[in-house]
């Protein structure tokens, strides 16, 4: 059993390092984009590793001391924790159909600027398909 203060210090030593590994990502972020130093950009591929393992450690932390899996039994913990691997697998999932989507909106939009042409509106006319499918008058 932990007393109230060692949890307190616990916390507070928590938060602390929260917050310098939160700043550390804000400052990777605006040195990888140049806003720190002028002209000087990290590449993205290190930038987002970093970014993407700081993140990947405060949530760690957060799991095992702030929702104490830390101190379950190992089942237990897999049990919780293991399931969190399909929320990762569905947002990459979502990403990825997004973006798909994405490509064949733009196919489309492509497809459909090739094939219907506005008309003068003194005909009456609103549009005229060239490939001569339809003609709206």
């Amino acid at each position: 059993m932990v007393s109230y203060e060692e949890g307190l210090k616990t916390v507070w030593r928590g938060l602390g390092l929260l917050a310098i590994i939160t700043v550390g990502e804000v400052f990777v972020a605006l040195l990888g984009k140049g806003h720190i130093i002028e002209n000087f950009y990290l590449p993205i591929v290190i930038m987002y590793s970093l970014m993407i393992s700081m993140s990947l450690y405060k949530a760690y932390f957060i799991v095992k001391f702030f929702m104490q899996m830390g101190y379950e039994v190992r089942g237990m913990a897999m049990s919780v924790l293991l399931p969190c691997l399909l929320l990762v697998w569905a947002i990459i999932a979502f990403f990825w159909e997004g973006s798909y989507m994405g490509y064949r909106r733009e196919l489309i939009q492509k497809k459909n600027e090739r094939v219907i042409k506005p008309v003068e509106k003194t005909t009456g006319a609103v549009f005229i398909i060239t490939n001569d499918a339809l003609q709206i008058s």
